[in-house]
């Protein structure tokens, strides 16, 4: 089944993306909660128009995502986390801490657009987590997980 997503749907696609699902997901799910309509003749059209019309604020988006990407990177990240012996962590460090300390910055960021390789971080070191600030604009952002003593 064919269909037009029109909201970002995790593992999926982005909005205005027409993908093909099974016929299940998309009639009981997808189309239901209003993530999506059926990619008819007439859908597509509207949808290429739409695109057009969206093109130049894109880049403006897509220019902004860059501005925010390079001032991410500019920034020093530690996240202090306690430790045991050694430079092993009392729990772990994860996305969701690291979106703490970016929003100390100043920058907000959803927790679902960051990822780490691994998932939870055990050990203290430097990381770097995957950042998506726009469907075209994924950074690499560095940052420090440093070990407090209780």
């Amino acid at each position: 089944m064919e269909i037009i997503l029109k909201q970002d749907v995790q593992n999926l696609g982005f909005k205005d993306d027409i993908v093909n699902v099974k016929n299940g997901y998309g009639r009981n799910y997808l189309i239901p909660q209003g993530m999506a309509v059926l990619a008819t003749a007439s859908a597509k059209k509207v949808l290429a128009e739409n695109l057009k019309q969206r093109a130049f604020k894109e880049k403006k988006l897509i220019e902004d995502a860059k501005a925010l990407g390079k001032a991410l990177q500019q920034l020093e990240v530690k996240i202090l986390a306690k430790v045991g012996s050694g430079d092993k962590l009392f729990g772990s460090v994860n996305h969701s801490n690291l979106v703490e300390e970016l929003a100390k910055a100043g920058h907000s960021i959803d927790k679902k657009y960051v990822h780490i390789a691994g998932g939870n971080i055990k050990r203290t070191g430097k990381y770097e987590a995957n950042v998506r600030l726009h469907r075209e604009v994924i950074i690499a952002l560095p940052f420090e997980v440093v070990g407090e003593q209780d």
